[in-house]
């Protein structure tokens, strides 16, 4: 997606941060501890992205919580101040989707997002509370150029990590996100699971879903955007710099201790 548009002075769009994952692969460190919680280079993983969206423009953000969520609300709170060595980023307002505390679990992406849809509007980021992108930008440029097209989500496709090998979706010359068929060889590149999405993708003949997600009806997001990247209506970019999914306790280890030596 351009990064070239002219600056906007139109409000910024909100964002969605998914925080409600059990993170069973980083059990034990998450028997008492949610994953987005965990410490990355020195702080939480989630403020990661708080920083990044708080420096871009975003003023308010929504992360939807299930397992040990009240720790991540108890340690955020109702507003995130991003450091700044001259002080002038402005505060980014949290609130909170709680799933546990609504329905008893978590509802998977697709019904996470439908649950919070009322708090977010027509567009928002996304980006999935367990992933470290140090330095991806929220750039406003991408949310304009976004709106103003036609399609329903544009993705962040990263090249393939060593436990992905086979990745998720294909990426045309002309910028589309492509669903393609078992058995195509076209490269596939991996979800980063951050993207700019529209509020039309969660409801017919996309989802299914009552709006706000009343009865919790627990869905992934992949099938959804498989049927809009058929309709032509799903644009992706690829993002080369450091991205990691922190899935189990060996990537965490390596992030830290990656760190450690760059500082010796």
């Amino acid at each position: 997606m351009s990064a070239h548009l002219p600056p906007t002075t139109a409000p910024s769009i909100p964002a969605l941060i998914l925080a409600a994952g059990r993170g069973e692969r980083m059990r034990p460190l998450t028997d008492s501890t949610p994953k987005p919680l965990l410490a990355v280079q020195g702080q939480p993983l989630l403020q990661w992205h708080l920083q990044a969206l708080a420096q871009a423009g975003v003023r308010r953000a929504v992360i939807n919580t299930a397992w040990l969520g009240e720790q991540i609300s108890s340690y955020f709170g109702a507003t995130f101040q991003a450091p700044s060595e001259t002080g002038d980023t402005p505060a980014l307002a949290l609130v909170y989707s709680r799933e546990q505390q609504d329905f008893g679990a978590a509802l998977e992406t697709a019904g996470g997002i439908a649950r919070a849809l009322p708090q977010l509007g027509d567009i928002f980021w996304l980006v999935a509370g367990d992933v470290f992108a140090p330095g991806f930008c929220f750039a406003p440029e991408a949310a304009q150029a976004f709106a103003a097209s036609n399609d329903l989500a544009h993705l962040w496709l990263v090249p393939n990590p060593a436990h992905h090998p086979r990745g998720d979706f294909g990426l045309s010359p002309q910028g589309r996100a492509l669903n393609l068929p078992e058995g195509d060889h076209t490269p596939r590149y991996t979800y980063s699971t951050i993207a700019l999405l529209r509020a039309e993708l969660f409801a017919p003949p996309w989802c299914d879903i009552a709006v706000g997600n009343p009865h919790g009806v627990a869905a992934p997001l992949a099938p959804l955007l498989r049927r809009a990247m058929d309709a032509g209506r799903v644009g992706a970019s690829l993002y080369s710099g450091a991205w990691t999914d922190v899935g189990t306790p060996e990537r965490l280890a390596q992030l830290n201790a990656g760190a450690a030596q760059a500082l010796d």
